[in-house]
């Protein structure tokens, strides 16, 4: 075990044997950390937190401190964070509260650049890009796949579907549906983000597909009920546009819904 000989480690905290650990990193208690992990010098680790392979968290980042929340009270929250995530400088990760599941996850291969901040009770997917500064308030839900432009924002209870892209300096404060890309302040939908998906193995049948359904929803003056029934009948040959149609039908008990941009 590669630790440096100024770092803190909290007895209890369990690192598998081949973590590295840099120069005046603090680890506490209830943290597990899995093989493979690298972690630089000035990083706190809080628990209760997991955190899984191969992952990489660079100096001065803050994962798994208590929720930026003034009705938290100490209460036992956690972190559970993936494989192969890296955390630029200055990353901020805040662990769940009891008004949600008591969690904030993180999936698999995602890229947190330096400053971006997860708020408490996020639910991140994998494949995600956070730009630099990229901030998400609290309980926001994140698919597979999402990119998030430099200085973007994305306000609590929001959710941004897969393959969506929010672009630098956006201001979300309404749900973005999946393969979207969403830009201004507040967002607005700009169009599919079609260069993402051809990069990630869509074909250009699925793609125009993709943006029939886009103009369904965005560009033929139907109500929003409306829109989504057509996508639906679509989606039975369309399989593509099943995402689409399950993120429009959503309705989780744990989300207070704030509706779609439009």
């Amino acid at each position: 075990m590669a630790i440096h000989s100024t770092a803190l480690i909290d007895p209890s905290a369990q690192l598998a044997p081949d973590v590295q650990v840099g120069a005046y990193t603090v680890i506490g208690a209830g943290v597990v950390i899995g093989a493979g992990t690298w972690i630089g010098p000035h990083v706190v680790i809080d628990g209760p937190t997991t955190i899984g392979r191969d992952n990489k968290i660079f100096q001065f980042a803050s994962i798994g401190a208590a929720p930026q929340d003034l009705k938290y009270n100490n209460e036992p929250t956690r972190l559970e964070i993936g494989d192969r995530n890296t955390f630029r400088e200055n990353t901020t990760i805040n662990r769940g509260t009891t008004k949600d599941q008591l969690v904030t996850r993180i999936g698999s291969d995602n890229l947190f650049m330096t400053g971006s901040h997860v708020g408490h009770d996020c639910v991140i997917g994998s494949h995600c890009v956070l730009a630099n500064y990229g901030t998400l308030g609290g309980h926001v839900i994140i698919g597979d796949w999402v990119h998030m432009g430099g200085f973007a924002g994305i306000h609590q209870f929001c959710q941004v579907g897969a393959h969506a892209f929010i672009a630098n300096n956006t201001a979300v404060t309404r749900d973005v549906p999946p393969f979207v890309m969403a830009v201004g302040r507040p967002a607005e939908p700009h169009s599919v983000n079609s260069e993402g998906l051809k990069r990630r193995g869509y074909s250009p049948e699925q793609i125009r597909n993709i943006r029939d359904a886009y103009r369904i929803l965005y560009r033929s003056q139907l109500k929003l009920i409306e829109a989504t029934e057509q996508i639906e009948q679509r989606a039975k040959t369309q399989p593509e546009l099943q995402p689409l149609v399950d993120f429009l039908n959503d309705s989780t008990p744990r989300r207070e819904r704030v509706g779609i941009v439009r």
